[in-house]
């Protein structure tokens, strides 16, 4: 009996490459994303990671080369539709306000709401009770869904906008840099976190130009030179 023939992977980069106009940022990158496992893009600064997240996550198309989703080709014309795709990217800024609480950076413009017509208003007690339920799913007790995010440790804050990349349906999921300007125990919080999202199935992506953290969660690793995997 044939045996049967392996899933494609979550996501694919076939033969990438950018160029902004004579300037290649990306040469001829392929990589694969398994659900379940980190991957983790390494290189210097200038080596083309940043460029390639943006490829990956819908803010502009390659050049040439494609992307597949579940075996698929797909075009993506903005952040947004990757996200619809279940593609979410969390930046080195986070897209966090500082002065709001917990539960309204944990929706940010897509908070439930209730009612309908006149009488629709957001229903506050949900979005708070979602917000501390799938924080602590990541295992990041908080019991005060008012708490000002600044307040807020940067592993804490970082559990806050995975956990709203997961709410939003992310199966791919983009961390750039995810551990930049954090002390050893909140490095360590937040590494705890990529494992937990892996065990969930996601694909995780982590860009890092540290291989002692590559060491620590990679199962997989693609390295960037100059805009070309070397290794």
């Amino acid at each position: 009996m044939n045996a049967p023939a392996a899933a494609p992977p979550l996501l694919r980069a076939e033969h990438v490459s950018q160029r902004f106009g004579a300037v290649p940022s990306l040469d001829d990158v392929s990589f694969d994303v398994p659900a379940g496992l980190v991957t983790c893009l390494l290189g210097d600064n200038g080596a083309g990671k940043s460029t390639l997240i943006k490829v990956l996550s819908g803010v502009f198309p390659p050049t040439r080369g494609r992307l597949l989703l579940d075996g698929r080709e797909v075009r993506f014309g903005s952040p947004r539709a990757a996200l619809a795709h279940g593609i979410a990217t969390v930046y080195q800024d986070l897209a966090l306000i500082p002065l709001l609480g917990v539960w309204r950076n944990f929706f940010l413009g897509t908070e439930p709401v209730r009612g309908r017509g006149p009488a629709r208003r957001l229903d506050v007690a949900r979005g708070r009770a979602t917000a501390l339920a799938e924080l602590d799913a990541l295992g990041i007790p908080l019991t005060d869904p008012e708490q000002p995010v600044a307040t807020l440790s940067g592993g804490q804050r970082q559990a806050i906008a995975i956990a709203r990349a997961l709410l939003r349906g992310a199966r791919v999921l983009i961390l750039d840099e995810p551990t930049a300007a954090l002390g050893a125990a909140q490095r360590g919080l937040v590494l705890e976190l990529v494992r937990t999202v892996k065990a969930r199935g996601v694909g995780v992506v982590l860009i890092t130009h540290d291989p002692a953290q590559a060491d620590a969660v990679a199962d997989r690793r693609v390295v960037l030179e100059r805009g070309r995997v070397v290794s």
